[in-house]
């Protein structure tokens, strides 16, 4: 099978992950999910984008853009070999196993003969041109449900900011306090890497929290011994809040919405907050704000990798109504959730199709009889 780096070229940005600019003109990839923006270009190409450490993600652009320093630039050189849609879809199949090679401690990274020495099926250039419109047209219906359950997660927002007001100027007076003061613990997952297993108990990273709830689809499994010894330390538990705090995800919480027992990584917080003083959805929705983000995007640490301390997350500052407000606040949100819990098991349904039409379309298994109604 022909090597990836016969077809392609592939270049790395120069830049620190903060050179970004709020209102910067081009796109900043990093190894976020999200482009920032930038004020200045150094690429203008029809390009693959591989984040090269933490969130291993994909992107296709093309047109003007920069990269951080370890977002891999991939670009088309034989172009009647290798159709760009068609190595996009590719590569986002390819991720899994750039995850499996990935290296390091905590934050894992790809080195660039993992791309060039790639094997990558090439079947005749409108074979590919084909695969890749029908994989387009089932992406576009992801995508398309990704966009309403967002909108749905905005008008959770928009009830929360009705009742409560804008949390970083606390319009309505409400008491304030710090967060580690309204929970009963707040830690982190294990620091060292554990020995995976190919079934067992749930191991949880940022990377199953990177959409703001807890998904249990990709992670990886540790044995019931390892988890038992983690637990003691690190409990999470129904109704407890997970809160990234490593990487380009970081300031992500998640609603512990579960009773099955896993464990977490370090590069996710656990909260557990005090149900006497602060409900767990509000809490969630107050993370969320962007009041919240801004103190930890001020709290960072780190060269390259944001990392956020615990004690920062400790030390985050939040208006508190009374509980029966907050209680209203649920109660209002619960159909709301409802939609949301609805869409996203659509969404998990579009994910396995797509999943499936990846999958056969790199075997050489894609008839007509699959393509996407």
């Amino acid at each position: 099978m022909p090597l990836l780096g016969g077809f392609v070229d592939i270049k790395t940005g120069k830049l620190d992950a903060n050179a970004s600019s709020v209102n910067g003109a081009y796109p900043f990839f990093t190894c976020s999910r999200q482009p920032l923006k930038i004020d200045e270009y150094a690429f203008n190409v029809d390009a693959i984008l591989v984040a090269g450490n933490g969130d291993l993600n994909v992107k296709h652009y093309n047109g003007k853009f920069n990269a951080y320093q370890r977002t891999y630039v991939i670009t088309v050189i034989k172009y009647d070999a290798l159709d760009t849609r068609y190595l996009y879809h590719w590569m986002s199949k390819y991720v899994d196993r750039l995850r499996e090679l990935s290296i390091g401690g905590v934050i894992k990274y790809i080195k660039l003969g993992m791309l060039t020495d790639a094997e990558i099926p090439l079947p005749p250039l409108e074979e590919q041109k084909r695969i890749a419109a029908i994989l387009d047209k089932a992406d576009a219906l992801h995508r398309k449900r990704e966009k309403s359950i967002a909108l749905i997660d905005d008008l959770l927002r928009s009830v929360f900011l009705d009742m409560f007001g804008d949390p970083f100027t606390n319009p309505k007076g409400w008491k304030v306090e710090k967060l580690g003061n309204v929970c009963l613990k707040i830690t982190d997952g294990v620091h060292q890497k554990p020995s995976y297993t190919d079934t067992g108990v749930p191991f949880i990273s940022v990377k199953n929290i990177t959409t703001g709830k807890l998904l249990f689809d990709d992670c990886k499994f540790i044995s019931q011994e390892d988890h038992e010894k983690y637990y003691k330390r690190c409990n999470p538990e129904y109704l407890d809040v997970l809160y990234t705090k490593v990487g380009a995800t970081y300031g992500r919480p998640a609603i512990v919405d579960t009773r099955e027992e896993f464990s977490l990584y370090v590069s996710v917080a656990l909260i557990k907050p005090d149900k006497e003083s602060i409900n767990p959805y509000f809490l969630k929705e107050a993370l969320a704000n962007p009041a919240l983000k801004y103190q930890a995007d001020r709290s960072i640490k780190g060269i390259g990798v944001p990392d956020l301390h615990l004690i920062e997350i400790k030390n985050f500052l939040m208006p508190l109504p009374p509980m029966k407000i907050q209680n209203q606040f649920v109660k209002r949100a619960e159909k709301i959730m409802q939609k949301s819990k609805k869409l996203n098991n659509a969404l998990m349904y579009s994910q396995d199709i797509f999943a499936s039409l990846t999958q056969s379309a790199f075997r050489g298994e894609l008839t007509s009889q699959k393509e996407v109604a």
